[in-house]
């Protein structure tokens, strides 16, 4: 079950990762944290890609946010 923490974690944090990065192409910054969070997110995917035995599918992962959503309600 911890892999698919770690998937959902990652995947959450490249998807907020992407707005900060063009606000930051826009403002003509260097989008350093951005690009901080989008690494952290691809190891903790790659971390949950790694620990399940037989991977995950393009179908899994709904079912894994929906794991973890029910985990914590």
């Amino acid at each position: 079950m911890n892999s698919d923490l770690y998937l959902v974690i990652g995947i959450t944090l490249v998807i907020l990762a992407i707005p900060s990065m063009f606000s930051a192409f826009v403002d003509g910054r260097a989008p350093r944290a951005a690009a901080i969070i989008l690494l952290i997110g691809g190891g903790l995917m790659v971390t949950g890609f790694s620990m399940k035995p037989g991977g995950y599918e393009v179908q899994d992962i709904p079912n894994a946010f929906f794991r973890v959503i029910g985990r914590f309600f």
